[in-house]
């Protein structure tokens, strides 16, 4: 158990390969999340955006490397920003910032006499943080519709500008349903070729019935050299989830 004296979070070494943002700030791959950033700043007019959910349809569509550039991206505003790997079955989160997996958002759920802070991970790129999924638990549906999940939400969006949270598909379980639920806004990645119509059409309706806040779709993996809509086009990604 780590020790609840110990109130700094630990850093973490970012995976360069993976954080295109920092690694490669002029490449055409930074350019087009920094095309996102800006698109989703037009979405936010209206209604403060405080904390978001990436998804998508089925398995490694590249759903957290999107989410931690997208998180990179923002924290480059100067906004203190929080990537919450809230995959509780697969998470990848901690393997892109190199960090130790043994506590996490598990931990904050099922012991509330631990504080937000001494989970939270410094990471390389200034004002972004990361909480890990800490141990997989056997209910982790239950555990992200529990009160004691939206406590956290709440303490989250208090502390930080913009929080991220990184979850599993949609169409195989429930968590990112229900906490697309709960956040104000859900980003939808879709990689190039490997969703199908009807896919898509199945993960909009489960984000729908839950009245989500659908920002809009990243499309991954695009060749750039034969499509110019792309938001983002990345032919590999070492830690597809």
């Amino acid at each position: 158990m780590m020790n609840a004296k110990n109130k700094q979070p630990k850093r973490g070494a970012v995976e360069a390969a993976t954080l295109v943002v920092q690694a490669q700030p002029f490449s055409i791959a930074a350019e087009q999340f920094r095309t996102i950033r800006t698109n989703l700043r037009f979405t936010m007019v209206d209604k403060k955006v405080k904390s978001i959910v990436v998804t998508s349809a089925n398995a490694s569509s590249g759903k957290s490397f999107v989410a931690a550039n997208l998180a990179a991206t923002f924290a480059a505003e100067n906004k203190k920003v929080l990537l919450v790997d809230a995959d509780l079955r697969k998470p990848t989160v901690h393997r892109i910032f190199g960090i130790r997996n043994f506590n996490g958002l598990t931990t904050l759920l099922t012991e509330e006499s631990i504080q937000l802070e001494h989970m939270v991970h410094y990471s390389l790129v200034s004002n972004l943080f990361v909480l890990p999924s800490g141990a997989l638990p056997p209910n982790p549906a239950e555990l992200l519709s529990s009160h004691r999940m939206d406590v956290l939400k709440a303490q989250m969006e208090e502390e930080y500008d913009l929080v991220i949270f990184d979850m599993p598909p949609i169409l195989p379980v429930a968590d990112a349903q229900i906490m697309a639920g709960k956040t104000d806004g859900t980003i939808f990645v879709i990689p190039q070729g490997g969703v199908s119509k009807e896919e898509g059409k199945k993960a909009k309706q489960l984000l729908e019935m839950v009245q989500a806040n659908i920002l809009g779709a990243v499309m991954n993996r695009v060749e750039p050299e034969k499509d110019s809509y792309y938001y983002y086009g990345e032919k590999t990604d070492p830690y597809m989830n």
